[in-house]
């Protein structure tokens, strides 16, 4: 199985990417994760959409092969980063790789709430008619991981707190079985 996973921030020490990098790092053994670079992707442009540039050719490539998607997106002003919808944006056109694409969606923040309107927006996105991704169902599934700044080790920029770990193994393995359900 393999898994492309989409951070929403680009910031150098980025909360999310950690998460991400974490994510890789303890399922290696199950199935590999390949951390997409959507910071290289240029702003969606329609004049270009048939002939993209090569960052949106390899970015459309690596969701195509991908067996799912992982999104994990802080939140920006109650909504997703404007860099993630800009990589949803040119994925939602010609090709769309994420038509029936099974996709699970999560989140860190500093606050209490984790990113529950991004991910709630994010669901919304991901329905649209040029993405139509198959998401994991919300209910027992959603990861919103709040107060992240004391669940971190910021020597490593890892994921240190062993019951989020945990919450997330199980979440994880519901995703990859529905992964393989699909």
């Amino acid at each position: 199985m393999k898994i492309v996973a989409l951070v929403g921030s680009i910031r150098k020490e980025s909360v999310n990417m950690q998460i991400a990098k974490t994510i890789q790092e303890r399922y290696e053994e199950q199935t590999e994760i390949e951390i997409a670079d959507i910071s290289s992707l240029p702003y969606y442009d329609q004049d270009q959409e048939l002939n993209p540039p090569q960052a949106v050719q390899d970015f459309k490539s690596a969701i195509a092969q991908a067996d799912g998607v992982i999104i994990i997106t802080p939140e920006y002003n109650w909504s997703v980063p404007g860099v993630l919808k800009n990589a949803l944006d040119w994925a939602s056109r010609v090709e769309r790789e994420f038509i029936g694409k099974p996709v699970m969606i999560l989140g860190a923040s500093p606050g209490a709430v984790g990113t529950v309107r991004a991910q709630l927006h994010l669901r919304d996105i991901l329905s649209s008619p040029g993405l139509q991704a198959k998401v994991l169902p919300p209910g027992s599934n959603e990861i919103l991981i709040n107060f992240v700044n004391d669940k971190l080790d910021t020597e490593k920029g890892r994921l240190k707190d062993e019951a989020t770990l945990n919450f997330i193994d199980g979440k994880i393995n519901n995703f990859f079985n529905f992964v393989k359900s699909c």
